[in-house]
């Protein structure tokens, strides 16, 4: 009021200012206070997404795992398979973290140098060895242990790992997978790379009426509803849309488009129930979209190198929980490519023969005659390190067979082994035949006559353009190479010995040497 007792008229374009006014101050009111819960919630947030890193624990005493012999040097790097890090002692494929960061010190210790996938495609490619001991850590499925409890041992140990994703479980059953936002920092870290695990395609389902499950990803389903199995077609679209979305996951979330591709369980395609046209189906789909493949379980050894390149597929030494550092080491050395020049008396290396078929032994006694087979055995065939030979082109074996009768028995060496294209070597008492053909096992026969003995002396010679045999320094006969690469018919050798007779006369190696 003025002094005169009037009111001061406000102008009434004013008026609607106080509501306004209220209105304005509710809401800054209602911001102060939803402001601590709306910070509560973003962290909690950012919590979920991110899980708190676990601190390696201390260092193991020096010399720990060092008991075993590291692998010799200018090797092809060895491909590790892991799957999860963490504390869970039920499953197998769990690895504790003080057993992982033991085995990251011995790998330091012992020399080794970890891959980033770029370095290892790039071997691949050309075939050079990125250095004198390498290996490229691989973990499978995108658990949460890769950023809680792996990572912070690789950042210990200066190392580098591929995290192979199944995109369309990332963030999901967390916190058992990964998130994107665990990724984002994973990928920043310079330590980590994603490579590619199906999107959806990592699980089971049936595949036949009696409800057998098996990868979905390596075989067409029992369609339930229409009492069928999916229609190649069907297959090929299901499973082209999963690898295409998986691809395009990695492009939306800012990550490189992956190059190699993991397969699910390693599931191997010769036990699926796609046939062989699926079969290469498929891998024309992956040949489409990545370099190569990675398994744990193939066909026939396919470690890093020309022989695996050329396949399109690398075979990886799988890591468990029963993984010891010493043990490691060891089966580092036996990956490790070895020379022919560098084998000596290869007989009298038990450790060093991988034998097949239900014998109940191993190492090379029966195929010298120091044991025999058990009783309704007829055959027994022995590979001489499968995995350190695969790259082997230029080589000669010579041996002596003993303990030929008849037709009864018979000697068997097999050069190229384990290749797509072997070359199997019979000799019995009067004669030798050399069957070639690829892995189908069909193809050309060739036989020679022999002097009739109870004792041949056998030489193979094998080179990138031919394998040469000759028996009691004659020759026999040569086989010339097909039009393929060098490196699709690499390979070691394998021994057999056969007794078809009733007497059990086992004819035995008496002599081998590698030259």
């Amino acid at each position: 009021m003025r002094r005169d007792g009037s009111r001061r008229n406000r102008p009434r374009e004013d008026r609607p200012a106080r509501p306004a006014l209220r209105a304005a101050l509710g809401l800054l009111a209602a911001a102060v206070v939803a402001l601590p819960f709306a910070v509560a919630w973003q962290y909690d947030a950012s919590r979920r997404a991110v899980a708190e890193q676990i601190a390696p624990p201390a260092p193991a005493p020096d010399g720990a795992g060092a008991d075993a012999e590291p692998a010799p040097g200018a090797s092809a790097p060895a491909v590790l398979a892991y799957h999860d890090v963490g504390p869970d002692d039920s499953s197998r494929y769990t690895v504790s973290l003080e057993d992982f960061d033991a085995q990251l010190r011995a790998l330091r210790d012992a020399g080794y140098r970890t891959l980033s996938t770029g370095e290892f495609t790039e071997f691949l490619r050309t075939g050079r060895t990125p250095g004198p001991r390498t290996v490229y850590l691989t973990f499978d499925d995108g658990t949460h242990g890769l950023w809680t409890h792996a990572d912070p041992a690789l950042a210990r140990y200066g190392m580098k790992a591929a995290a192979y994703l199944i995109t369309g479980q990332v963030g999901t059953h967390r916190p058992y997978y990964l998130s994107w936002a665990e990724i984002e920092r994973m990928a920043r870290s310079g330590r980590w790379d994603f490579q590619a695990h199906t999107h959806l395609g990592h699980e089971r389902a049936p595949v036949d009426a009696a409800g057998r499950e098996r990868s979905v990803f390596t075989n067409r389903l029992w369609l339930a509803d229409e009492g069928r199995v999916e229609t190649p077609d069907e297959y090929r679209r299901r499973v082209a849309a999963d690898l295409d979305r998986s691809v395009s996951e990695f492009v939306a979330h800012d990550l490189p488009r992956p190059r190699l591709f993991a397969y699910p369980f390693s599931e191997r395609l010769d036990e699926s129930n796609l046939g062989a046209r699926g079969a290469d189906a498929l891998r024309a789909m992956l040949r489409e979209r990545f370099t190569a493949t990675l398994t744990n379980s193939a066909a026939r050894p396919l470690p890093a190198g020309p022989r695996a390149a050329a396949a399109g597929q690398v075979q990886r030494l799988e890591i468990t929980r029963d993984t010891t550092p010493a043990g490691l080491l060891r089966e580092l050395a036996r990956w490790a490519p070895v020379a022919p020049q560098n084998v000596d008396r290869p007989l009298s290396e038990r450790a060093n023969w991988q034998t097949t078929g239900d014998t109940g032994r191993s190492g090379p006694g029966i195929l010298t005659g120091d044991s025999r087979p058990p009783d309704g055995i007829d055959y027994v065939s022995a590979d001489y390190r499968p995995l350190a030979t695969a790259d082997w082109t230029d080589y000669r074996l010579r041996a002596t067979a003993g303990g030929l009768h008849g037709t009864s028995n018979s000697v068997g060496i097999t050069v190229r082994a384990g290749s797509a294209h072997p070359v199997a070597l019979a000799v019995g008492r009067n004669t030798a035949s050399v069957t070639t053909g690829g892995s189908q096992g069909t193809g050309e026969r060739r036989s020679c006559r022999l002097d009739p003995s109870a004792t041949h002396r056998i030489t193979v010679s094998v080179t990138p353009r031919q394998v040469r045999v000759s028996v009691d320094g004659d020759p026999c006969t040569a086989v010339p190479a097909g039009r393929w690469r060098a490196a699709e018919g690499a390979g070691g050798f394998s021994l057999s010995v056969r007794n078809d007779g009733a007497e059990q006369r086992w004819p035995r190696f008496t002599s081998l040497e590698v030259e």
